[in-house]
């Protein structure tokens, strides 16, 4: 079973990174940029809207198509996960929702943290992060 999901690669005038750190499984304790499951009936970027504000507190503009991936889930779930770039336009940071942690993080915090398997990859192939 395929399961449609979306992200919000969100990148702040200093270069920095949102992230948010999962506060259920999958991914559990596992930082990520935020995003979640397309509602029956919803678009991509309404539910990208929707996942960023549970999330973080911040309402976003979607921007242009980043890329897409494929993560294995529980029980042989796949998520197709559709990835924009978002730019912030109000609201203030703060956890929620299934988020146990927001923050925004240097390239080079990265390093440093449990993140979600193939994001650095994504992000790098993408343009987001300076290749290493």
């Amino acid at each position: 079973m395929h399961v449609n999901c979306v992200g919000a690669i969100i990148v702040d005038a200093s270069g920095r990174l949102l992230l948010v750190r999962r506060g259920h499984p999958p991914g559990e304790g596992l930082w990520s940029i935020p995003g979640g499951r397309v509602e029956p009936q919803e678009t991509d970027h309404a539910a990208l809207e929707r996942e960023v504000l549970e999330e973080t507190g911040l309402r976003v503009e979607v921007g242009p198509f980043a890329g897409a991936v494929e993560r294995p889930g529980p029980a042989g779930v796949t998520y197709d996960i559709r990835d924009y770039h978002a730019t912030v336009t109000g609201g203030a940071l703060a956890a929620g929702d299934d988020a146990a942690d927001a923050r925004w993080c240097s390239p080079a915090d990265l390093a440093g943290l449990p993140l979600t398997g193939g994001l650095v990859d994504a992000l790098t192939e993408w343009g987001v992060l300076p290749p290493e």
